[in-house]
């Protein structure tokens, strides 16, 4: 008799139960967390960066089968991409690469996207932190 998987498909069974990249990332570059207020799904997603490229990423996911294997998948999407090319990858992407999802279940993909943009922005953040202040300009007026 064949195994029930309910209503997922055998590729999100797979990163349910074999997530990839799960645990938190030791000094990550960027994080970035999402929640469903009315679910109580928690995605948090960290990224590390090199030359504007994400080379590694990991996840920490309080949810659902689907809020998990939307995070283990988006970890492996991400990974080699550039932060723009990141940022294009959005909820439907997520729900394809996965074979999709129960309309009960889209908001786990959205969560994923969300916290894509949010350990992107993350990482702008603290890069524009890491950067030397601006050369002061002369004030207007004041004549060199």
């Amino acid at each position: 008799m064949k195994e029930s998987t309910g209503p997922y498909n055998p590729i999100v069974m797979d990163h349910f139960k074999h997530p990839r990249n799960m645990g938190e990332m030791e000094n990550p570059d960027g994080m970035g967390e999402a929640q469903n207020p009315v679910c109580g799904d928690t995605m948090r997603l960290f990224i590390r960066v090199e030359s504007d490229r994400i080379v590694d990423a990991t996840f920490l996911t309080f949810g659902c089968s689907a809020a998990i294997a939307s995070s283990s998948l988006t970890t492996e999407m991400i990974k080699g991409k550039t932060m723009e090319e990141a940022l294009q990858i959005s909820d439907e992407d997520i729900i394809n690469a996965l074979g999709g999802l129960p309309p009960s279940k889209v908001h786990c993909s959205i969560l994923a996207e969300m916290a894509i943009q949010a350990a992107v922005e993350d990482y702008r953040e603290k890069s524009r932190l890491k950067l030397p202040p601006p050369l002061s300009s002369p004030i207007e007026g004041e004549g060199i």
